[in-house]
């Protein structure tokens, strides 16, 4: 089997060049990771031991696609020997053979998001600190940052920049809260993902021998979304591949969307500065979209300044033009797009699975959800809770992470009364605070309890018995298979018989489901063959639980199947392709978000989502924006995206009440002016200008009630008493602009403060 036969010319010149530093700019749809397979089997298929390449994706699912598609172009179990995985999974798995030199058990646990939100608001109410101002998201947030920068603790707290900028933002205990947040983790043999590859970047600095052993070991380096790399990441690859620098990066500039995870996009811009030597491969041909969407998308990529110059073309059709819509209301882009979903799937026989609606922000999604519902369209939401994040499955999987850990110290107040034996919460702070105290973990302290009576006898030989409980699990931890013990623990613990007698309630029916079918998944686990982990060995509880805590959203969402239509964030959907793709919401302040507006490169970054949320669409893309809003309960006036003014008519079918796109600048009169906004003329001011109609959800007033004429808006002034048809009676605070634009900020007594524009208001005055 020739290889490279399947491969177009330039993506078999990519393949081909093994040696050295190698760069390959994938654009959207052009194939990126058909070349990264191919490369590895080429590689192996040449006499490279799979034991020498080592290939970094960003996603457990796309390593396991690619190891068996190399494994079947090779024709061979040896790709199962590539050391292939997520950053994550593969440094984990590092750093628990090279454990002891950074003090740690081979053991350690990997806390998610919610473990170590957990103890940062523990650490918030033991220090007596404002939890609205020191919220466990934001702390985490700038915690992560800090390791992101390998940045630890103790160097967080020396850094007078830092600790000046936490004191100016009113948060000025942040470096304590990092430093006391790493000794609890420490404490309970714990790391959470951003220490993953930091202690692994501490590792490969501190002990030379170590970074030689690996350089030795790994002739190969191969990452995938190279744009998506962050500092920790990019000195990790550095060292590594320093040695003979045979090093492949794959990715797209014009794809690089997570500037807010701490990616940064310099790393694939300037990586010819780090290897003068680069080779560089660009794939242009997209195998996935139409003519016009190739066309509409490097239209809008080509206004960013900073990128990869690259032209992108197709062979496939010229397909529709890209539809533009726009809504007077929010409430009817929701309606507009459920219509031409169930006009399509009617015309075109399609399948509610063929469809995606992408949103710049979850909260876009009631106005999208409640069109679908009124057309009776199937719909899933892709964000919310994934099955390793519900409540039982995480319970359960405590469980499991005690009894591989006994000194993880959230796992174990998690199910220390679960299912309840009686240890009340008193008991439990008590013990808390003698083991924070004593400076030990708190399995320690219930190790040595009946030595050490703390609290009351009864509750101590309670916590005694669930202390052998888990030491008798933890002697078949490498003598039974992963679905042995797990099955045994869920049982014996008495969690199988608690979620078995709650099967009569509606939840409990759903929770009981959840853990067989988290038992089933133990249960695939361990039955793969054994010689992925050696002739004669089992796959262990240990192993499963490492795999399943190194799940990344995108492997949640890479799990989309079933007959209905899609919505998530444009973030979310990156990776993920769709027949008819609607990106809705594409207003100024909203799509680019008001809180990337302050720079080039955040105005950038926006643009690329943009891009990243076109290049989704397969055959047909619609854009659609409202001129009015509501948000956080006020109605709120939009301005079309400026996105839209850079989408090149060419590729546009233009529905829009003004036909924005199609029409040539003229000179417009004054009224004209100030009645809608040139789609070619920004206006001069950040002042949003007003739709000429009225809003669906703003009624005229039929008759005045005690008011003088039919439009007062110009006689309204600061003070007065007015009534609004659907607010009722209020009082106006303050005015704003003059003519058409004129607004006021009114205090309703039954609906709070709203902002309005007279014109459309048609508020009443009251006598007064």
């Amino acid at each position: 089997m020739n290889l490279l036969e399947q491969l177009n010319e330039e993506q078999q010149f990519a393949v081909k060049q093994t040696e050295g530093p190698s760069m390959i700019i994938a654009g959207a749809g052009s194939g990126k990771t058909r070349v990264l397979t191919y490369k590895i089997a080429y590689l192996i298929h040449r006499g490279v031991d799979p034991f020498s390449i080592m290939a970094l994706t960003f996603t457990n699912k796309a390593a396991r696609e690619m190891q068996n598609r190399i494994q079947q172009l090779v024709e061979s179990t040896e790709a199962r020997n590539v050391w292939m995985g997520t950053f994550h999974s593969i440094f984990a798995r590092i750093l628990r053979i090279e454990s002891e030199k950074i003090g740690f058990p081979n053991n350690f646990t990997i806390y998610d998001t919610d473990d170590s939100k957990s103890i940062i608001k523990k650490i918030v109410k033991e220090q007596q600190l404002d939890d609205k101002v020191y919220k466990a998201s934001n702390v985490l947030g700038r915690i992560s940052s800090a390791k992101n920068n390998l940045i630890s603790a103790a160097e967080y707290n020396n850094n007078p920049e830092l600790t000046q900028a936490d004191k100016d933002s009113g948060r000025g205990k942040m470096g304590m809260i990092y430093t006391l947040y790493q000794e609890r983790l420490r404490k309970a043999a714990s790391m959470d993902f951003d220490d993953l590859l930091f202690n692994t970047n501490v590792l490969l600095r501190d002990f030379p021998d170590v970074l030689i052993k690996y350089q030795r070991r790994f002739k190969y380096f191969l990452v995938d979304e190279y744009q998506d790399t962050n500092h920790s990441q990019y000195l990790i690859v550095k060292r590594l591949a320093a040695q003979n620098e045979n090093l492949t990066v794959v990715g797209d500039d014009a794809q690089s969307i997570y500037a807010f995870r701490g990616a940064n996009i310099q790393n694939i811009l300037n990586l010819n500065k780090d290897y003068p030597q680069l080779n560089t491969y660009k794939l242009e041909q997209n195998y996935r979209s139409t003519k016009n969407i190739v066309g509409i998308a490097n239209a809008i990529i080509s206004q960013n300044k900073k990128q990869i110059h690259k032209t992108i073309w197709t062979e496939n059709s010229t397909g529709e033009k890209i539809t533009l819509h726009s809504t007077l209301s929010d409430n009817e882009e929701g309606s507009l797009v459920a219509r031409t979903i169930f006009d399509i799937k009617n015309n075109e026989q399609a399948k509610d699975s063929e469809f995606a609606i992408l949103y710049r922000t979850n909260a876009q999604s009631r106005s999208i959800e409640e069109g679908l519902r009124k057309m009776n369209i199937p719909y899933r939401i892709f964000g919310g809770l994934s099955f390793y994040s519900r409540k039982e499955i995480k319970d359960i999987l405590a469980y499991f992470r005690l009894v591989i850990n006994p000194h993880d110290e959230e796992a174990l107040l998690r199910v220390i009364n679960y299912p309840k034996r009686g240890i009340g919460q008193t008991s439990i702070e008590k013990l808390r605070i003698e083991a924070n105290r004593l400076n030990i973990s708190l399995w320690a302290l219930l190790e040595r309890l009946e030595s050490n009576p703390i609290i009351a006898r009864s509750a101590a030989l309670t916590i005694l018995e669930f202390v052998n409980m888990i030491r008798a699990f933890r002697l078949d931890l490498n003598i039974k298979n992963a679905y042995e013990l797990a099955e045994h623990i869920t049982k014996h613990s008495g969690i199988y018989s608690t979620m078995y007698h709650a099967k009569d309630e509606d939840e409990g029916v759903m929770r009981f489901e959840n853990m067989e079918e988290l038992l089933s998944a133990i249960k695939e686990f361990s039955e793969l063959e054994n010689d992925e982990v050696g002739a004669g060995n089992i796959r262990t509880l240990s192993e499963f639980m490492q795999d399943i805590a190194l799940h990344t959203d995108a492997d949640e969402k890479s799990k989309i199947d079933g007959e209905y239509v899609t919505l998530m964030t444009i973030h979310a959907s990156k990776g993920l392709e769709f027949p008819y793709v609607f990106i809705v919401g594409l207003e100024e302040n909203l799509f680019p978000s008001l809180l990337s507006l302050n720079s080039r490169a955040e105005i950038e970054e926006e643009r690329r989502l943009f891009y990243v949320a076109i290049t989704r669409g397969e055959k047909r893309v619609f854009l659609s924006y409202s001129e009015s809003r509501f948000k956080w309960g006020n109605l709120q006036y939009s301005e079309p995206s400026r996105f839209i003014e850079e989408l090149d008519p060419q590729y546009i079918d233009d529905q829009t009440s003004d036909r924005i796109l199609t029409a040539k600048p003229t000179i417009k009169t004054s009224a004209e002016a100030k009645s809608k906004a040139s789609f070619y003329e920004k206006p001069k001011s950040n002042e949003v200008k007003a739709p000429e109609a009225v809003p669906s959800n703003l009624r005229r007033m039929s008759q005045s009630h005690n008011g003088t004429s039919t439009d007062q808006s110009e006689s309204i002034q600061v003070g007065m008493e007015v009534f609004h048809d659907r607010f009722g009676r209020g009082k106006v605070l303050t005015l704003e602009g003059i003519g058409a634009d004129r607004k006021a900020t009114v205090f309703f007594n039954n609906s709070g403060t709203k902002n309005l524009l007279l014109k459309f208001a048609k508020l009443k005055i009251l006598k007064q």
